[in-house]
């Protein structure tokens, strides 16, 4: 594995973040004051009023917002502007910024579309006619801003609730072409006249068309499932490939009579009649931005590291121009002369001058960008009442004792975090990227899972061998996933890939006097890929030995688990597609108790209890037992990742989400379930 690597931490004051009064925590930790009992009266009155005394009250206190966000997924330039479009606000915002003074100008709301929904974000954006064009998800949707009124409107939809614009592509005459997700179809939309025209499927089973590029005569498509780069003829709608990758095609571009298209750690070459194809191996990089100069040199932005190259066709190796900021993603990127402009997710914009490699990056939040609450993707608390919660591209540290509050920037998306000593560390997507923060906010990396394992999904720290554990899954169509065994110390990592066969891993689950960690998978793998198995496994491995000791299906035909936890010699596990639990004997490997759920979220241990809480259906919560007991509703569907409950010790106060206010709430089970009710505006 690569050495650990040194990671900056950015430190980014919000003043929109709300203040936590610590009087307003600590009372809250305490819960509701208990009423005093008569001097005299029977056991069973006393008991009656103590219940009555510990259930009394609102049971819920929020502290708004969780986490606010100045991310962003789509952006463009125009005569002198950038226009981005946020990530994860509900509307999201299109903004103009000015590229000279590097300042906000205004902004608009893109409206929601009728009975479509509510979109989150625009990842494909276009400029065609002075106008400027946004793509939108969960709501396939196509909108345009005109700069000179500052109007924006609804134009069409190309598909249902749950579907992406992935990709936009202006061509020379003005017209608009979309790749959409999850029917892995080209549209074009025609300004004059607002006609749409389908291209249909351009392979068997495809879902996303994840790249875009056009010119005159052809539309040139990047297919992630099936790894695919295909030329489609704008007159005919006839369809060819133009190369096959190892993965998906993450980026295309087209200059001259070339195109470059990006799969995986390779960068492909081509003559756009399909000839003269070219390939040139990028180690251990992929790319996600191509922007060409005027004389055909490529300059290309690359993950993990953010690294900007410069490529020309006959080179046989990319050369290191420059990075402007260590672990961003690029969202755009521009050939202006000798100087390099792009736009970062994390909401960020830098420019670099090519011949010196020297970079200068812009916060937008900083640059007022309009920021928002966003869904979560993960949460932690830590023995001396340290609320850690994770965004996109940052954590928010709240100290619960003080009601003091902080937010830093992070390398990707935490999507889940464990504690080791004065230490946090985080499993980050979409790198599979490990680091650590400590006391100071610092950022150490502690090295990438590799092996194609981008979706770290779950993370233990195991104290008897003093390592971390690491579930994954793949990206695209690839099945394994893998269990790493990380040294926070060296970053050491043992990837065990295809741990469970042919299955990723969602879950994992410790028990650490036993040294066993048990694994729960999904036949799905990374998606796009058939399954071979039709049913999710539940796997014990040995630290010890580093091998595998048994392996069951728990439930025929129950493809995907979210979450599994171990608890006294039981093993509970939840399931994701077929939302439902169940109650394993791990001596005789049988189900005891099983039953349905409204939804899915990660299971947790308190108090000798196992709960577990769900999202879709309202958000709930339940105590799981012979049965699941609800114990709290209408915590609302706002996580991004999994919903989480957080307990504070001695008590059954739990930090979660209500809706997507961070939230103190009791989960006494001993009371009749609480009723969370939506909060007045």
């Amino acid at each position: 594995m690569p050495p650990s690597r040194s990671l900056r931490a950015v430190l980014v004051t919000v003043a929109a973040l709300p203040v936590l009064l610590a009087p307003s925590i600590a009372a809250a930790a305490q819960g509701p004051p208990a009423e005093r009992s008569p001097a005299v009266q029977s056991p069973a009155v006393q008991s009656s009023l103590v219940q009555k005394a510990q259930c009394e009250g609102a049971g819920v206190q929020r502290f708004g917002p969780a986490s606010v966000t100045g991310a962003i997924v789509g952006a463009v330039t125009h005569e002198g502007r950038g226009y981005v479009v946020t990530r994860g606000l509900k509307p999201p915002v299109l903004a103009e910024i000015d590229l000279a003074t590097r300042k906000t100008l205004r902004s608009v709301r893109l409206p929601d579309a009728p009975a479509a929904g509510e979109a989150e974000g625009a990842w494909a954006m276009a400029v065609a006619g002075g106008k400027i064009y946004a793509g939108t998800y969960p709501v396939p949707d196509l909108y345009r801003f005109d700069p000179a009124t500052g109007g924006v409107e609804h134009l069409t939809s190309f598909g249902r609730n749950g579907g992406f614009v992935w990709s936009l592509a202006a061509a020379p005459d003005g017209k608009i072409y979309a790749g959409t997700y999850p029917d892995g179809r080209v549209r074009e939309y025609d300004p004059a006249t607002g006609a749409v025209r389908d291209f249909g499927v351009l392979a068997a089973g495809e879902r996303y068309v994840r790249s875009l590029a056009v010119d005159d005569r052809t539309v040139y498509a990047g297919l992630l499932d099936k790894a695919k780069l295909v030329a489609i003829d704008r007159a005919s709608g006839a369809v060819r490939e133009l190369a096959a990758g190892g993965t998906g095609f993450g980026a295309v571009a087209e200059h001259g009579d070339r195109v470059l298209g990006a799969s995986g750690n390779t960068l492909f070459d081509v003559r756009k009649d399909g000839t003269d194809a070219r390939q040139v191996g990028l180690g251990d990089i992929t790319l996600d931005m191509i922007g060409f100069a005027g004389d055909g040199t490529a300059y290309v932005s690359s993950r993990p590291r953010g690294t900007i190259y410069r490529y020309r066709t006959g080179d046989t190796a990319l050369t290191e121009v420059g990075t402007p900021r260590l672990g961003e993603e690029t969202r755009r990127l521009v050939v202006e002369g000798d100087t390099l402009l792009g736009f970062s997710g994390s909401g960020g914009m830098w420019t670099m001058d090519v011949r010196t490699g020297q970079a200068v990056f812009t916060d937008l939040i900083e640059a007022g960008l309009p920021t928002g609450s966003e869904r979560p993707q993960s949460m932690l608390l830590t023995p001396d009442r340290t609320l850690y919660v994770g965004g996109h591209f940052s954590l928010t540290i709240r100290d619960l004792r003080s009601g003091d509050q902080r937010r830093i920037w992070l390398p990707g998306e935490p999507k889940d975090m464990v504690r080791r000593g004065d230490k946090i560390y985080a499993a980050i997507y979409p790198s599979g990227q490990i680091i650590e923060i400590d006391r100071r906010d610092r950022i150490r990396s502690l090295g990438y899972l590799g092996h194609g394992q981008q979706r770290p999904w779950d993370l233990e720290y195991d104290p008897r061998t003093d390592k971390l554990l690491v579930a994954s899954a793949p990206l695209g169509a690839n099945l394994k996933g893998a269990l790493s065994v990380v040294d926070p110390d060296s970053g050491q990592m043992d990837v065990y890939v295809d741990v469970i066969p042919d299955q990723s891993l969602m879950s994992l689950s410790l028990d650490s006097r036993q040294g066993i960690v048990y694994l729960g998978g999904d036949v799905l793998g990374g998606g796009g890929a058939p399954p071979v198995k039709t049913s999710a496994s539940v796997a014990a491995f040995d630290l010890r030995s580093r091998k595998v000791l048994w392996q069951v299906d728990p439930v025929a035909g129950y493809r995907t688990f979210q979450d599994v936890k171990v608890h006294n010699g039981v093993l509970y596990g939840v399931y994701k597609r077929n939302a439902s639990w169940f109650a394993m004997d791990l001596v005789t490997r049988t189900i005891t108790h099983q039953g349905p759920l409204p939804g899915y979220g990660e299971l947790t241990v308190h108090r000798n209890r196992v709960f577990v809480s769900t999202f879709f259906g309202g958000g709930n919560a339940y105590e799981l037992g012979t049965e699941a007991k609800l114990v709290a509703t209408g915590l609302g569907d706002e996580w991004y990742t999994n919903p989480q409950l957080h307990f504070e010790p001695g008590s059954w106060n739990a930090w979660a989400l209500a809706g997507r206010d961070l939230a103190l709430i009791r989960l006494d089970p001993r009371c009749p379930p609480l009723t969370i009710l939506p909060a007045q505006s």
